[in-house]
């Protein structure tokens, strides 16, 4: 017992300890992060970086994009500039959920909603960085950026990671931002001809009393718009003061309207000119009460990152300030002074982003005044004009935008909107990427292999637009159109062109993947306007993970799951649009589709499993026939390893390999084709070493399935097997009609054993690898094993 207790105190102390160092650590960061100022203070920091402390709101946003960088990312349509920020790079790696075999759930564990990284959408990305860019030229933000696509397309998504950004940058140095305050110092501090009356003068002449104690203070007024601390200097001389700073610093870009020529809100204004009457025109002594602070972007607080939804409400208004106690201490000459209080998501926007959700979902007298706003940088209210400095970012679905394109004021707001078109992805490897980061770790079951790719692919089918081969030039126009959305779908995510084309009508595809991708980008019923939703399919999936026939969350929950969803013919326009030649808007041929890939998929890895051939064999027959093509091609020898001779390329061998590769053109054309494909890559990836997996996978893949079809009946025995296994280990409640053995000999189970624990190092647990084997047999192998 004694011992317990003495634990206990030591955990106690242990707590006290931390506690201590924390509340040292939080008074050492305020101090080192020069919460409070002086105005004199103040005015030195602004002199040693007059760039970064003197920015408006579209230049700290524009600073803040720069501060976390790009990288480049290659696509089958060509390379793309991404921001970092929409990464959330400073966001922690948390504790990754574990899919019941101890290993992560995926390679990042995500955030859900608005709290989400981005997936994809870099064009996008590069269009918010334009506009933020010509709002610097032209001296302030003086448009709304408006994100118009689909229901689910990441509007707010990628609006949550600008303001999740703009909270994080604030933090740091590089992204400080300052106010200021009032401060009226009480009689026992000070004695003055303001009306503060008592004895005893605690502050030196001239000395600030930014730094007094709350004890030393009467009052302390806030003011709520953040105007700049050197808007307190008249325009003229500030001017002056700036150009001169910025003289002596060498740059060369100008500084922002907002600065040289901003002015003091109506309070501010009120309470200095008060305060200098009754210092008989000191500016010095007005200056004493100036308190500068830090302060800080709050999407939760609602500081400098806000988001309105929408709500009928005006975005800004004013109201009377109360005389309370603290007012009662103020100078005779401001108890006298009418003063109001400015507040609303203007107000509490300003210096940040502000963004309007939905914002077309409003009537348009809500919004009417952004106008006006917009045009002029301010907003008139019934006391004052309130001069704005805040980006504004709004969202708005492709039905709203539509209507309000036919309302007759829509040309006057056009010009004040930048119009951003925000599409459903078109890669399924970017869509899965989706589920597998904000599904697949939060899921309670294991999640089995191809059950998120399976969801990704049938949304990508469903957004696919029938090309115009109108569009293209006469050679490219027949390929184009004769693309079906399974195949177009390929060409997106991974630039694969259709097996059926000739060498040199793939190279001039794969050449022209660019000018498909952006084919519609001009069109009002552009590609990825329609189509199923990541929410819609978020939710089949957890719909998915429920089904009372498979332990996991299984790819065949997922099909069965898409039947029902494409029964619902009432709810969704993308299931009442017209099918059309190659397969556009064909809803069963999509699931026809992702179900025959997912059972390729489940007997190409089924093979792996079964361990009857290394699969390093592949790679390295290939890559000897490459060698032996190349040397053909150019009349060169080649070196024997084992004699060291140098000899012709084998003939024998290349003929054996085309074979197998089932190649119907000419050997000679087929041959030379081949070295073109591998100039044409490294032309493409200048300074990469060719890797022929990399630039031949087709013909890997037909190689792998020619050298298997021999082995195919073992690979079916091996399935029968392995489901035979795991029908005993797994349960009675997995029935099913597949043809399985009544016992296993010994061989038979230890091959099985061995098959299932390469398929778990694949990602399968016992309940879904008995359902990838049992779709097998039923599908595949029933005629290979009875």
């Amino acid at each position: 017992m004694k011992a317990s207790d003495d634990r206990a105190g030591h955990r106690s102390a242990l707590a006290l300890t931390e506690l201590s160092n924390l509340a040292e650590g939080i008074a050492r960061h305020f101090q080192t992060g020069r919460r409070l100022l002086s105005f004199q203070e103040y005015l030195a920091l602004f002199a040693s970086n007059p760039v970064r402390h003197g920015r408006d709101a579209a230049r700290y946003v524009r600073d803040m994009f720069d501060h976390y960088g790009t990288y480049k990312v290659k696509r089958p349509w060509g390379e793309v500039t991404r921001y970092r920020l929409f990464d959330l790079p400073w966001e922690p790696e948390p504790k990754r959920p574990t899919n019941g075999d101890g290993k992560a759930a995926a390679a990042r564990a995500p955030y859900h909603g608005r709290d989400a990284a981005l997936v994809g959408h870099e064009e996008l990305q590069g269009e918010i960085y334009r506009v933020l860019a010509n709002f610097v030229q032209e001296g302030r933000p003086n448009r709304l950026i408006l994100m118009h696509g689909p229901n689910g397309s990441a509007k707010s998504t990628i609006a949550g990671c600008v303001l999740r950004a703009l909270e994080h940058y604030s933090m740091l140095d590089e992204g400080a931002l300052y106010r200021f305050h009032w401060v009226f110092p009480s009689h026992k501090t000070t004695r003055g001809s303001i009306g503060f009356g008592g004895e005893g003068v605690t502050t030196a002449p001239g000395e600030s009393y930014a730094h007094l104690s709350d004890a030393q203070i009467d009052a302390r007024l806030i003011i709520e718009l953040r105007d700049h601390p050197l808007f307190l200097i008249p325009v003229p001389e500030r001017r002056a003061l700036i150009e001169k700073l910025y003289d002596d610093a060498g740059i060369t870009e100008p500084p922002p309207d907002w600065l040289m020529s901003g002015k003091l809100s109506h309070k501010n204004q009120q309470i200095a000119e008060a305060l200098l009457v009754s210092y008989g025109g000191s500016f010095a002594e007005v200056l004493r009460h100036v308190q500068v602070e830090r302060w800080f972007m709050s999407r939760r607080y609602r500081i400098g990152a806000v988001t309105i939804g929408p709500s009928l409400s005006v975005d800004a208004n004013e109201r009377q300030i109360t005389v309370d106690r603290s007012l009662a201490a103020l100078p005779a000459s401001l108890q006298a002074t009418t003063l109001f209080e400015v507040f609303g998501e203007l107000v509490e926007a300003a210096g940040g982003v502000l963004e309007f959700s939905d914002i077309l979902k409003r009537p348009l007298d809500t919004f009417r005044y952004l106008q006006l706003t917009l045009e002029t940088g301010e907003v008139n209210l019934p006391q004052q004009t309130v001069q704005t400095n805040v980006v504004m970012i709004g969202s708005a679905n492709e039905v709203h935008l539509n209507a309000f394109r036919e309302h007759p004021e829509f040309p006057s707001f056009r010009g004040r909107f930048e119009m951003l078109r925000a599409p459903y992805l078109r890669s399924y490897v970017d869509e899965q990427h989706i589920y597998d980061a904000q599904i697949a770790p939060f899921m309670s079951r294991h999640v089995a292999p191809h059950s998120t790719r399976v969801a990704a692919q049938f949304a990508i089918l469903t957004r696919m637009r029938q090309p115009e081969a109108k569009r293209y030039a006469e050679a490219l126009a027949p390929i184009v159109s004769s693309l079906t959305a399974v195949e177009k779908m390929d060409l997106y995510a991974t630039g694969t062109a259709p097996e059926r084309l000739d060498t040199d009508a793939q190279k001039l595809l794969h050449a022209n993947i660019r000018a498909l991708y952006h084919e519609t980008d001009a069109s009002v019923d552009f590609e990825g306007r329609s189509g199923v939703s990541p929410r819609e399919i978020r939710t089949l999936l957890l719909d998915a993970a429920q089904s009372r026939d498979y332990g996991c969350l299984s790819p065949f929950a997922v099909l069965s799951e898409l039947d029902e969803l494409c029964k619902r013919t009432s709810e969704y326009d993308w299931l009442k649009e017209r099918q059309l030649a190659g397969g556009y808007h064909d809803h069963k041929l999509f699931r026809d589709v992702v179900r025959a890939r997912l059972l390729d998929t489940l007997e190409e890895e089924m093979r792996t499993a079964s361990g009857l051939v290394d699969e390093t064999r592949y790679g390295e027959l290939f890559d000897r026939y490459i060698q032996h093509v190349g040397a053909w091609v150019k009349g060169e020898k080649i070196r024997n390893v084992h004699t060291g001779d140098f000899e012709n390329a084998d003939e024998r061998m290349m003929r054996e390999v085309e074979a197998l590769l089932g190649v119907r053109a000419k050997q000679d054309e087929h041959r030379r084709g081949l070295i073109s494909m591998i100039a044409a890559w490294a032309i493409d990836h200048p300074g990469e070493k060719v890797v022929n997996a990399v630039v031949f996978p087709q013909q890997i893949r037909k190689l792998r399935e020619a050298v298997f079809t021999e082995r195919r009946k073992a690979v079916a025995h091996l399935c029968r097997d392995l489901v035979g296994l795991l029908r005993d280990r797994v349960g009675p409640e997995k029935k099913s009609e597949e043809p399985v053995l009544a016992g296993l000999r010994d061989e038979q189970r230890k091959n099985a054993l061995a098959a299932l624990e390469r398929m778990k190092g694949m990602g399968y647990c016992e309940s879904c690898a008995l359902d990838a084997g049992s779709a097998l047999l039923r599908a595949r192998f029933a005629e290979l094993v009875t």
